[in-house]
């Protein structure tokens, strides 16, 4: 059974059972760490969106926009405002690129769903943000490849999601309670992440996760 699931992320079939409760069926791929939901178990494109219309992202929530600062915050220690940005999966409510915008940062704004500027995806940028959206990829080797592809040489990738650990019981977890979170990376995936993606290193504080070009 293991060797037919194919994991999305390192394309290896080394992947075992891993969880299975009333949010679906998970497996863990023995390569990179990763945890995946079956793909069978994926939600539609239109329960996705729906669930994402439910997120109440307001951008001028200053809980919203601490929750977001630790990205933010390493952009503006990063770049000067001159540098090019792309808001990757800003979704119903892009504070990030509010925040930015308000301290004179250029962005652009991509959401499959709620942007769905395809044209933004033919440029190249000093950095890309991407809170809380790399657990929802449904193709995170495909997704990922396209990120590296729109860096610039030494550009930074900023991401924030909930990283799974040893420590963390995964049938009690929150996080995969989501319907629409399909993918769970830990430190050991962004490791495997930073060779195969040839990104030149990646660092990992708290929620944040910097991969640079």
């Amino acid at each position: 059974m293991s060797n037919a699931v194919i994991c999305p992320l390192c394309k290896n079939g080394a992947n075992t059972v891993y969880h299975k409760g009333k949010q679906g069926l998970f497996y863990r791929c023995n390569t990179c760490g990763i945890i995946h939901k079956a793909t069978t178990d994926y939600p539609s494109k239109v329960s996705e969106k729906a669930r994402y219309l439910t997120h109440n992202n307001d951008v001028t929530d200053t809980r919203y926009q601490n929750f977001v600062s630790p990205i933010v915050n390493s952009v503006v220690t990063d770049f000067p405002p001159t540098a090019k940005g792309l808001d990757f999966g800003a979704g119903t409510g892009p504070v990030i690129t509010k925040m930015l915008s308000g301290k004179g940062y250029a962005v652009t704004l991509y959401d499959t769903f709620f942007h769905p500027n395809k044209q933004a995806l033919q440029h190249s940028y000093n950095f890309i943000v991407c809170c809380e959206v790399m657990e929802h990829f449904h193709h995170p080797n495909k997704e990922f490849l396209l990120l590296k592809k729109l860096l610039k040489p030494r550009g930074k990738l900023y991401c924030m999601t909930e990283l799974f650990s040893s420590e963390i019981n995964f049938g009690k977890w929150y996080y995969k309670n989501d319907e629409t979170h399909v993918v769970f990376y830990s430190e050991k995936t962004t490791k495997w992440m930073q060779r195969f993606f040839n990104f030149s290193e990646v660092k990992i504080d708290g929620r944040l996760i910097v991969f640079t070009a």
